[in-house]
């Protein structure tokens, strides 16, 4: 049967087929549907992990254990899960092992523009690169039989068009996998040094067996056209690349590491100009480079950002697409913003009216960077609010400290907080930080967290107490706050940022888009009362609009949480029949 499927969705039907077992990840845009789509398979065991980290090392201990298990991240995600990464490669797997991970050129929704291709080098790692939702699916089986074969991880990469494109997948059978037998063999998984040294020698020996397989898979296929050009392609750009020369001959490689030295050598020997094509940096390029052949790439070919079918036409062509239909309307810029009911934005409205200096981290609250509430002064990545905070206070003084916040989300803290918290015990720092409870993982779609009480599948599970875990790392101030009543949380923040010694404060309020969060519906504004000192506009609710002569309340956007009534010093918002006196 043929299915139209997303990029993610069919690698979860891989997963499927390929009998997996088990499947880890840590929600992380453009990957988080992976795990989704498998959690509809109830053969499936599938959780959500509190950092990648931890989800590679579930999946590593599954597949020693003699199971196949895929783990799914984004591309920072990777960074994390580093560790477990490059000793599995030396340990080898018993089940198949394999490891997702999405790429976001162009930063849709990422911190910075990362090419994973050099942690399957690093790591000596087989990584494999579908072009489009049919070889998602097929690449992860395949990636199984890799994995076994040669006794080794493999990762399969994507990029956010990928993942998040459509296109027809062929479905098949779900393989009936036996679990492997288990046998205890200290030699091959503890790697102490002496065990670690004869593993690399294996390591070694797969990489130069995995060498000739990826000159005779079919993962890389030649596609004869015209031999005037030819192109050295993968993944997504292998699309572009197609679309713009249209009759060149193209070596498409679906296999990026090791990559098929005797296959390009005979491609390149066949063409009169060889061009590479290939998102962010020149991986494909550089070993062709290597291997002593002439190519075209990123001296015409930009390192940032995505390519396009246009973007290359342009670059290698020097062919400018044709616009054919012109608007002349002026189109506002329309920045991201927090949601309408959003919670962060009571908090930030206290954070700037404090005039404190805010440590920020990863998820939706990263967007009080912004005007109006301008409120984030760092943002690094997941986890490190705490420590950035923390390490202010350390370079400028105590003084400083107090005037310091960390602001972080319950899943962030969870993912990688929590050592930082304990740092700031254990070091003897003053900091205050606060944990945004919005009761979900906001930001990637609203996933369980272990502070929600459900798994993936939404059953109920233990959830983790926020209050004290604070208290057993050894924070004796827990205040727990709700960001709309703005005069209690500035009272709160003013306390805690004024003692000396760490304290914990817990912005508790729930996403406004939850299902069960049910507000009365839109405000208005009372224009016999509004004296048009703007201060409702400072909390940076879409909803709310300045039209120069009045102040309106958009009716379609509000939901009526209303946090601006607590701001409006004159009573004049509200609904028809309150009592704003």
């Amino acid at each position: 049967m043929k299915k139209l499927m997303l990029g993610n969705e069919a690698v979860a039907r891989g997963a499927y087929e390929a009998g997996v077992t088990v499947a880890t990840a840590y929600p992380g845009t453009p990957s988080t549907e992976i795990t989704e789509n498998i959690a509809k398979y109830d053969e499936i065991y599938s959780e959500w992990s509190p950092n990648e980290k931890v989800a590679l090392e579930v999946a590593v201990g599954s597949s020693i254990a003699g199971a196949r298990a895929i783990c799914s991240m984004k591309h920072v995600g990777l960074n994390v899960a580093a560790d477990p990464l490059f000793t599995a490669s030396y340990t080898g797997v018993n089940g198949g092992l394999v490891i997702m991970v999405a790429d976001d050129p162009g930063m849709h929704s990422s911190q910075n523009e990362q090419d994973s291709r050099f942690y399957a080098r690093s790591s000596k790692v087989p990584m494999l690169e579908p072009a489009d939702s049919q070889e998602c699916k097929d690449y992860v089986k395949e990636a199984f039989e890799i994995s076994e074969t040669y006794d080794c991880p493999v990762i399969v990469r994507l990029s956010t068009r990928i993942a998040h494109s459509q296109s027809l997948v062929q479905t098949g059978e779900k393989v009936e996998y036996k679990l492997k037998d288990y046998c205890k063999n200290f030699g091959k998984y503890v790697m102490m040094p002496a065990m670690a040294k004869l593993r690399h020698i294996e390591v070694e020996k797969r990489m130069a067996a995995l060498r000739e397989y990826s000159n005779n898979s079919y993962l890389n296929k030649i596609e004869w056209g015209n031999k005037d050009i030819g192109i050295i392609t993968s993944g997504i750009s292998y699309q572009y690349a197609r679309e713009a020369f249209k009759d060149a001959s193209f070596l498409k490689i679906g296999m990026v590491y090791p990559l098929p030295e005797k296959l390009i050598s005979d491609f390149a020997a066949e063409v009169k100009e060889l061009y590479v094509v290939e998102e962010l940096e020149p991986f494909i390029e550089n070993q062709i480079r290597k291997m002593g052949i002439k190519v075209i790439g990123k001296d015409l070919l930009p390192v940032i950002g995505e390519l396009s079918a246009a973007i290359i036409k342009e670059k290698m062509l020097n062919t400018k697409t044709e616009i054919n239909r012109k608007i002349d309307l002026n189109v506002p810029v329309r920045p991201p913003v927090m949601c309408p009911g959003c919670p962060h934005r009571g908090m930030y409205y206290v954070l700037k009216k404090l005039k404190l200096t805010v440590s920020g981290d990863i998820g939706c609250y990263t967007l009080g960077a912004l005007p109006p509430t301008e409120s984030m002064d760092t943002c690094i990545c997941m986890g490190a609010s705490i420590s950035a905070a923390h390490g202010m206070e350390k370079a400028r003084g105590r003084e400083f400290g107090k005037k310091t916040v960390a602001v972080i989300g319950d899943s962030t803290f969870i993912h990688s907080g929590i050592t930082g918290l304990i740092d700031i015990v254990y070091n003897k720092g003053c900091s205050t930080v606060i944990i945004l409870d919005n009761s979900i993982t906001g930001m990637t779609g609203h996933q369980h967290n272990p502070t929600t009480g459900y798994t993936i599948k939404g059953e109920p599970t233990r959830q983790v107490d926020l209050v004290k875990l604070a208290n057993a790392v050894g924070i004796d101030r827990v205040r727990v706050a709700d960001p709309f009543d703005i005069k209690e949380f500035e009272k709160v923040v003013r306390e805690e940022t004024q003692v000396d010694e760490p304290s914990v404060i817990i912005s508790q309020r729930p996403c406004a888009l939850l299902k069960y969060v049910k507000y009365e519906g839109a405000l208005t504004i009372k224009s016999d009362k509004c004296k048009k000192c703007k201060l409702c506009m400072s909390v940076g609710c879409p909803a709310i609009v300045d039209l120069g002569d009045r102040i309106e309340i958009n009716e379609d956007l509000c939901v009526g949480c209303r946090l601006c009534t607590k701001v409006c010093n004159f009573g004049a918002i509200g609904k028809d029949g309150d009592d704003n006196e």
